[in-house]
C-alpha cells in the first residue's frame, strides 16, 4: 500500500489525530489535570482505534515501515506473555488451578484455530 492510498483513505482520521495531538499539547503546557487528560486520551484511543491507523501510516513507508511495526509490536506481545505467566503463577499460589487449565485449553483451542484459519487462507486465494 503506497503512502498517498492510505492518506487518501484516512484523511479525516489523520486530521482529526493533528487536532487530538494539538489540544493535548496545549492542554498539558496550561496546567489540566493529567489524569484526566490521560483518562481522555485512553477513551479516545480505544474508541477511534487510533493505534491502528497510526500502525497503517507507518507501515505504508516502503521497506523500513513493516520493520518498525515489528520492532514496536513483538515487546508488546512478549509484556502481555510475562504478565500472563505471572498471573498464572500468582492463581495457581492462591489455588484456582482448574479454573486456570481450562482457560488454558480455552486459549489453546482459539490459537489452533487461528493457525488452522491462518493456513486455509493462504491455500485457498480469494
Amino acid at each position: 500500500m503506497h503512502f498517498k492510498t492510505v492518506f487518501k483513505l484516512y484523511y479525516r482520521r489523520i486530521i482529526f489525530w493533528v487536532l487530538l495531538s494539538v489540544f493535548f499539547i496545549f492542554a498539558l503546557n496550561y496546567g489540566a489535570n493529567k489524569k484526566l487528560i490521560v483518562f481522555i486520551a485512553f477513551i479516545i484511543s480505544v474508541f477511534t482505534e487510533i493505534f491502528v491507523g497510526f500502525g497503517a501510516l507507518i507501515a505504508s513507508i516502503p521497506l523500513v515501515g513493516p520493520m518498525i511495526i515489528k520492532i514496536f509490536t513483538i515487546p508488546v506481545f512478549w509484556i502481555f506473555n510475562a504478565i500472563g505467566t505471572l498471573v498464572s503463577g500468582l492463581a495457581i499460589k492462591k489455588g484456582y488451578a482448574t479454573e486456570l487449565a481450562k482457560g488454558r485449553i480455552l486459549t489453546l483451542a482459539l490459537l489452533i484455530g487461528m493457525i488452522i484459519g491462518y493456513i486455509i487462507g493462504n491455500l485457498i486465494p480469494l
